[in-house]
């Protein structure tokens, strides 16, 4: 793709959303541009046009995206069939495991939800359709990165901020490489205490009727009440019948 085929107008004002998150709901013009890396007065300029357009609310010092971003992830929605069709499998994965159950894609170095059915409330942030974490020390994104040729999946890791969330996680090249081997081989992953104390969970793929994978499903939950070793004799065995079941299904 050729630089003039490419609107930059564009680029920075989708950075300056993509910059609002859970801890930055409400930021000023210099919050906005040190996290976007813009100059101060392009920012205000992608700030104000937002808020002119009605994505964005501004108080006369700060900014705040508004419910009509939402239209944005709704056009996603509404073209993917993937979301409406996993739903189903996803409520009821969570109804015979008791536990919450996601599918996500991999976006860049992170996963991207995409639906979810949640029982209970298992990490201390709050994941729904459109949450990201790192695909690095997940369980889907290990195991989306794992169906990647080596050196896709490589330049994605090395584009990734990798840290050790917590004592457990796998947060140096080589073993996050070792582990995407053995994920690979297995055919899933499981995640013990590595993005949160206390909280392991267990991905599988979802293939399309060609073979491709195309999202990843996982069941998150509290270590004390499902460990991985149960997770893997009596969660896994129901996702993979999620799996087969949807492939014919997705195109």
């Amino acid at each position: 793709m050729r630089d003039g085929d490419i609107i930059h107008g564009l680029m920075r004002g989708l950075a300056v959303i993509e910059c609002f998150d859970e801890e930055h709901a409400r930021m000023s013009i210099t919050d906005v541009a040190q996290r976007t890396g813009l100059e101060r007065a392009t920012a205000r300029r992608c700030l104000l046009t937002l808020a002119h357009l009605g994505y964005a609310s501004y108080d006369g010092k700060f900014f705040q995206l508004t419910p009509r971003v939402l239209n944005l992830g709704h056009s996603y929605l509404a073209a993917t069939p993937l979301p409406r069709l996993i739903q189903p499998f996803l409520e009821e994965l969570a109804h015979a495991t008791s536990e919450s159950t996601s599918a996500a894609v991999l976006e860049g170095p992170d996963i991207l939800y995409v639906a979810r059915a949640s029982t209970r409330r298992v990490m201390s942030i709050n994941l729904g359709a459109g949450a990201r974490l790192p695909a690095y020390c997940t369980s889907m994104g290990r195991t989306l990165l794992a169906a990647l040729p080596a050196d896709e999946a490589q330049t994605i890791l090395d584009r990734s901020e990798i840290v050790a969330y917590t004592e457990r996680t796998k947060a140096d090249m080589a073993t996050i490489t070792t582990e995407l081997a053995v994920v690979a081989a297995q055919g899933f992953a499981v995640i013990d205490q590595e993005l949160e104390l206390g909280l392991c969970s267990i991905a599988v793929p979802l293939y399309n009727a060609a073979g491709q994978v195309v999202a990843a499903i996982n069941i998150g939950a509290q270590t004390a009440r499902a460990p991985t070793s149960r997770m893997i004799a009596h969660f896994l065995p129901l996702m993979r019948k999620v799996q087969a079941e949807v492939r014919p299904l997705l195109r």
